[in-house]
Formats: C-alpha cells, sequence, structure tokens
C-alpha cells in the first residue's frame, strides 16, 4: 500500500471516473467552479446523509431547517457582514492579477511564478483595500430600482433569524439545536486547491443554543462529538487533529473556536470549525429587528439569551477528505491497482453486479434479475462493459465495496463470487442468498485496512 496521494491524482481520478468536472469546461471553464457527475452526486449525498443521521435522526435535541438563500439585507447588516466580511487585497497594474495583500508570500507573480508578487521590478502593486466577500444581487425586475441582496456567505443567519420559530414549536428547550445544510457563496479571491475552496459550496451547520452558564462544557463537549464522526466513517487518526484558536485569531464575538484539521495533500488544513457564539447573533438580530429572540421559561421563571455552540462543516471538504484519506495505491499481481477505500456507508456503489461473459443471455438474464433485486435495497450497479478485470478496476476506482460476479457456474449451482474490494477476497454464495449476504457485510464494522 502507498500513502503517496497528491491533490494531481485525486484530481485525475475525480475526472476520469466521473466525480467532478470543471464547471463550464466547453467555454473554457470558470475559476474554482465545480460540476458533480454521477458519483461525486451520490458520495456527497451519502456524506449530508450521515451528518444529518448524527445530528437529527439518533438525537431528540435536535431539530432540522431549511432557511432562504436570499435573506432581508438586514440581516447581513445586523450580523455585521455588510461592513466585516472583506478580505484586504491588492493589484498588480503591470499583470492585472488580484491577490489577498495578507497572502502574498504563499502566491505567484502573473509574470514570473517563480517569484512572490512585488518581488520583481515589473511588479506595481496597489496600496491593501478592502473587498467584500459577499455576492451582490438584486431583487426586482428592473436594475435601476431593484432592491440590493446578497447571497448568503453563510447558513448560520437563517437559523438565528429563525430561533424563535423553531423554540415556540419545537418542544425543546435549551439545550436543543437546529441544523441545516444547504448552498453558500463567497466571492474569494484566492480559491483553489481543486473543491477545498470555491466560490459556491454546501455548509453542514449546527447552531447549539444552551444556557450561559453551560457554554464551555457544550463547546468542548461538540468538539470531540464532531472528531468522533470523522473517525467513524474512516478517517485515519493519524491525519485528524485539534487546533484551537489563539487569541488573535478569535472572531471579536466568540470565546473560544477549535478546528478539525485534516492532512491534505496541500497541508494540515480545516476540515469544521467548532466556536463558542456566545450570544452575539440572537442579541444583533433582537436589537436590528426589535423582536426578542430569547429562551423563556415561565415554570421555571427564567428568561435569558442563549449562547451558541456552533460546529460547521463544508460539504465539499469533507468530501475532499474523504477522498484523499481512502485513495490507495498498490500491485496486485504484478498490476498497479487504484482503489478508493471508502467506508461502505459514504461508498457511492454499494455493490456492482458482473456478467462474467455479457454475451451469454442466460448469465446476463442471471446478472440482470440479481442487479434488479440489489437496486431496491441499496444502491447497485450493473456493469457489462470491458473484459472482468477492467470492470474489476473500475469498481475499485469507484470505491465500490462488493463486486457480484455471475458466470458459467452460477447456471449449474446457483453460485455467485462475491469479491471484496479491500481484501480481494472472492467466495461462492448462493445466489439466492446474495441480498442478504451484501447487506450483512455492509452491516458490519469497517475499519480502514490504510495504516495510521
Amino acid at each position: 500500500m502507498s500513502d503517496a496521494v497528491t491533490m494531481d491524482k485525486i484530481v485525475s481520478l475525480a475526472r476520469r471516473r466521473g466525480f467532478v468536472f470543471p464547471a463550464s469546461e466547453i467555454y473554457g471553464g470558470l475559476g474554482s467552479s465545480y460540476d458533480y457527475g454521477h458519483y461525486g452526486v451520490l458520495l456527497k449525498e451519502n456524506v449530508k446523509a450521515r451528518w444529518l443521521e448524527a445530528m437529527v435522526r439518533e438525537r431528540d435535541d435536535i431539530v432540522a431547517l431549511d432557511s432562504s438563500v436570499i435573506l432581508h439585507p438586514r440581516v447581513w447588516e445586523a450580523s455585521g457582514h455588510v461592513t466585516g466580511f472583506t478580505d484586504p487585497l491588492v493589484d498588480c497594474r503591470h499583470c492585472k492579477r488580484r491577490y489577498r495583500a495578507d497572502h502574498i508570500a504563499d502566491s505567484e507573480c502573473g509574470v514570473r511564478p517563480s517569484k512572490h508578487p512585488g518581488e520583481t521590478e515589473l511588479c506595481d502593486l496597489t496600496e491593501p483595500r478592502q473587498f467584500n466577500l459577499m455576492f451582490e444581487t438584486r431583487i426586482g425586475a428592473m436594475e435601476e430600482t431593484g432592491q440590493a441582496a446578497y447571497l448568503r456567505p453563510e447558513t448560520a443567519q437563517g437559523i438565528f433569524v429563525n430561533f424563535k420559530n423553531v423554540a415556540q414549536i419545537a418542544r425543546r428547550k435549551p439545550p436543543f439545536g437546529i441544523a441545516q445544510i444547504g448552498k453558500a457563496f463567497r466571492n474569494e479571491i484566492t480559491p483553489g486547491n481543486f473543491i477545498f475552496r470555491t466560490l459556491e459550496f454546501e455548509q453542514m451547520e449546527l447552531e447549539y443554543f444552551v444556557p450561559p452558564a453551560e457554554a464551555d462544557t457544550w463547546y468542548r463537549y461538540w468538539i470531540q462529538e464532531r472528531l468522533d464522526w470523522y473517525l467513524g466513517l474512516g478517517i485515519r487518526e493519524s491525519h485528524l487533529r485539534v487546533r484551537p484558536h489563539g487569541a488573535d485569531e478569535l472572531s471579536h464575538y466568540s470565546s473560544g473556536t477549535s478546528d478539525i484539521e485534516y492532512l491534505f495533500p496541500i497541508g494540515w488544513s480545516e476540515l469544521e470549525g467548532i466556536a463558542n457564539r456566545g450570544d452575539y447573533d440572537l442579541r444583533a438580530h433582537t436589537d436590528a429587528s426589535g423582536t426578542k429572540l430569547e429562551w423563556v421559561d415561565s415554570e421555571a421563571g427564567e428568561r435569558y439569551v442563549p449562547y451558541v455552540i456552533e460546529p460547521a462543516a463544508g460539504v465539499n471538504r469533507s468530501m475532499l477528505a474523504f477522498l484523499v484519506d481512502s485513495y490507495d495505491e498498490e500491485v496486485v499481481a504484478e498490476r498497479p491497482r487504484t482503489v478508493l477505500r471508502l467506508h461502505p456507508e459514504i461508498a457511492p456503489v454499494k455493490v456492482a453486479v458482473l456478467p462474467l461473459i455479457p454475451r451469454n443471455a442466460d448469465i446476463a438474464g442471471r446478472a440482470r434479475r440479481l442487479y434488479e433485486e440489489l437496486r431496491k435495497v441499496i444502491v447497485a450497479e450493473y456493469d457489462d462493459s470491458g473484459q472482468i478485470g477492467r470492470r474489476y478496476r473500475r469498481q475499485d476506482e469507484i470505491g465500490t465495496p462488493y463486486a457480484l460476479t455471475i458466470d458459467e457456474q452460477t447456471l449449474e449451482d446457483d453460485t455467485v463470487t462475491i469479491r471484496d474490494r479491500d481484501t480481494l477476497a472472492q467466495e461462492r454464495i448462493p445466489i439466492g442468498g446474495a441480498r442478504e449476504a451484501v447487506l450483512d457485510r455492509l452491516a458490519q464494522e469497517w475499519k480502514t485496512p490504510k495504516p495510521g
């Protein structure tokens, strides 16, 4: 086995197997924008499903929400995004490229990539100026009379402005949470590294409302809870770490923030952030809207503004981490094999059905009937294109945990071969019990065979 994974290898596999394509590719593409192919969609949906499962289905204290992408402009004024959600930028008057002023040391000169901006005699950099990261749009048919609005840069504010609505009908009291998955948009000037940072992305955010005195306890609880989620889905412990923010990194509203970082090919980078946001957001929207966003317990005779603990993860970035961590290369029978050792719960396809001789009507018919039976309960794929070895390799690169091969022996004794992606072990099982056999294997505890 090899752990020599690079971002180029991930990009190549993602393109080759239809996980991710450059957006608008026939027109030359659009920087840091991507489209997700069939397997990419299935993988993303599995990641989101596991998150919702852990946050909502398996708990009694969290409810779900789906708020609007376009909110009232005053929401972003109250939250501080209109005036404070900015990056310092500089332009080069010579090459016309724009750079983050605080990322100059990590950027390439537009004329001489071996140099940093400002290191050559050709560079002519402007003074830094603030650049708002929100995408602005307009509501209304006429450009000149329409109302200015924004595409949301985060999903959290949609939760905060709905706190009163949810609190009144959810029949829950603090500590309780509101979970949301949705699109967000940031006009990042230095996006890149494949789907790690893009203009358009999906967030998985929880706002967990707690009594103020319990905030630190719940903050630490959610750090461990979210770390365990990644470990439970197969991410290697050696490639995860928790990094508390220093005092100089903390947002003005945060009394504590920690990042769960993953060791990507580009180095240790944020996978998810967990923040103790205090009561800043609910108070800000109370002041701006005139609506009290507080918890009132008439039985206990208490009234307070809850503190908020926020675990916030990116779907796209999580997907990238799962791809990187599962990517493996090895030599089998003197032939190289690339395989995605994805946890079966997030693998795009759970089982492939492969007729050994597709031209044989009896074999193909048996295979097709088995496939139709399996697809009713799990995501299955029927693959009859090419030699059987190539089909195995294709399914390995997709990350399919199991393959069922129907051959001449199937016609004689009603058995099929089940092949394990990770061990390459093959076993003959009755075709009538294939469905149960696959489901049993998928339900078993799984741990990555990759070292570390």
